[in-house]
């Protein structure tokens, strides 16, 4: 998947938060994970592992800036994701 497809998606989370709570759901639903490199590893990391346990493929976009603005937000997103329809 690409930043493209988080453009595009339908249903998706926004933030670590609500990340981390989308990849806790049993449903198994999310799709990919979206971290931004220059984001602080104490905010990202616990996301970061959780999708590398349950075996979601994570996407590393250069800059917060560039996954919000792909997010359709006019701040810095440090983690997003796409949910299953």
């Amino acid at each position: 998947m690409s930043i493209d497809d988080i453009r595009q998606a339908k249903r998706k989370t926004i933030g670590t938060n609500q990340t981390l709570k989308a990849l806790k759901q049993p449903s198994g639903r999310v799709l990919c994970v979206y971290v931004a490199k220059d984001a602080e590893p104490r905010v990202t990391e616990p996301v970061v592992q959780l999708a590398s346990r349950l075996g979601v493929p994570i996407e590393w976009v250069d800059t917060m800036r560039q996954l919000g603005k792909a997010c359709g937000i006019e701040v810095g997103a440090a983690t997003a994701s796409i949910l299953a329809e």
